[in-house]
């Protein structure tokens, strides 16, 4: 059977689709349907009105997401529209559920958008704004650049509930864990690395961003389009956000931009990067090439040129950036104490939880369930050692079953340090350990 035939089948039977709505109460007996429904349903009703806080006890809200996108970039496809997004969304609720027991609900949107089939982000923040009271929480997906960042943005401010858009801040969590143990294995530092980033949509920029919250130095960035580098005084395809970016250099291609650069990181298209370009770079390059499905240049061919740490967007590759390692556990973390917002401190914070994950020992529990989900990896004896560390291991594999516990933990602590948790947890060992059964039980059930 070919690979199309298989996703096809999987995404049609036994029913059309990758989730169901399933009830967490029995509704079996005539007392079940009269508590479920009327006459008892009036009676957290009326206590939710006289107490709105209690809307987090009584309804479903504390544990549910909207996976929220138009269809205008989903990833590798493009412009494809909501109701060809769909699929891309439901996969997403598959992964907050089975990795995080995250209840989500996929919304793609229609008749938000302009004459030109492009999002509207006036008509988008509209809709999404009015979602408030049925979700804990809102993870925008796959909706194009610039229109996301504002949209994003807007809704952060309006919500008294977090807005996190992965495309951007995803990636760069992840990328970022990376980056910061390959400076390690390299014996570099973040604020005197010279980083080239190829494309300056969404997660180009969103990226560049946090790794200038972590300490990097926006001078010390060159970014390019699909025009060449980005450069002060230059007028085509320009926005405020690439604005942002604009250096001062003479480099007008990405050969010329990574020249001496300590580090690539490739948001872009495929085969863009070449060995000679490599050899230019640094001595010991750190390469992040995570086009899809294609990289900017294939990890053997950037090794042979003499890269350091090679990471990719693929699953078949060392050191995938896979955003499953973040959001699950960040929107964990969040809803667990009732976050109004995913902000700077909680994102930093799980970066910091999936970088050091790779450090530490592997318990031998954990050693096994690695061992069953990357057999080869297990055998080339990537997972060995006090601290696993090194250049096919900076980034921690999905099928961790620590990550997104901690990665929880970190963004809880983090929130309630930073002022935008609404209730607070006490003992955060026990919590870390009371996530990980939660979603051994949710994955059993």
């Amino acid at each position: 059977m070919s690979s199309e035939k298989k996703a096809l089948d999987y995404h049609k039977f036994p029913v059309p689709g990758k989730i169901t709505v399933k009830p967490s109460k029995p509704c079996e007996t005539k007392e079940d349907l009269s508590l479920a429904y009327t006459p008892g349903v009036a009676v957290p009703c009326l206590e939710i009105k006289e107490k709105p806080d209690t809307v987090w006890e009584y309804t479903a809200k504390n544990n549910l997401v909207a996976v929220v996108s138009d269809g205008t970039a989903v990833l590798g496809l493009g412009n494809i529209g909501p109701d060809a997004g769909i699929p891309v969304m439901e996969g997403k609720a598959v992964l907050f559920k089975h990795f995080a027991d995250i209840d989500a609900v996929p919304l793609c949107l229609c008749k938000v958008f302009n004459e030109k089939g492009s999002t509207d982000a006036v008509r988008l923040i509209e809709t999404v704004e009015r979602l408030e009271p049925c979700f804990g929480g809102i993870n925008l997906e796959d909706i194009g650049a610039p229109a996301c960042f504002e949209v994003e943005q807007t809704l952060k401010k309006k919500m008294s509930i977090p807005v996190f858009h992965d495309d951007q801040h995803g990636t760069a969590i992840i990328s970022l864990a990376g980056i910061l143990n390959a400076l390690k294995i390299t014996g570099r530092k973040i604020e005197e690395s010279r980083f080239v980033v190829n494309g300056a949509g969404a997660a180009g920029i969103a990226c560049s961003e946090y790794y200038i919250s972590a300490g990097a130095k926006r001078e010390n960035f060159i970014m390019c389009d699909s025009i060449g580098v980005i450069y002060k005084g230059r007028k085509e395809g320009m926005n405020p956000e690439k604005e942002a970016f604009a250096s001062n250099t003479k480099a007008r291609t990405l050969a010329e931009a990574l020249e001496g650069a300590d580090v690539f990181m490739g948001l872009s298209k495929g085969n863009v990067v070449t060995e000679e370009m490599i050899k230019k770079m640094a001595k010991g390059p750190i390469i992040f090439a995570m086009a899809n499905p294609t990289p900017e240049i294939m990890p053997d061919k950037a090794l042979a040129a003499g890269a350091a740490v090679v990471g990719t967007g693929r699953s078949d590759f060392s050191n995938q950036v896979n955003n499953v390692l973040g959001f699950p556990g960040i929107f964990r973390g969040a809803l667990d104490v009732r976050a109004t917002d995913i902000n700077e401190s909680m994102k930093l914070a799980a970066t910091k939880a999936i970088a050091e994950i790779v450090m530490e020992e592997i318990p031998e529990g954990v050693l096994k369930v690695l061992a069953k989900a990357y057999p080869e990896d297990a055998a080339s004896g990537m997972f060995e050692g006090k601290s696993p560390l090194k250049n096919s291991f900076v980034i921690p594999k999905p099928f961790d079953p620590r990550v997104v516990p901690r990665v929880a933990k970190y963004v809880a602590k983090a929130a309630m340090d930073s002022g935008v948790a609404r209730i607070s947890i006490n003992d955060f060992e026990a919590y870390e350990k009371a996530v990980t059964a939660r979603i051994l039980n949710s994955q059993k059930a």
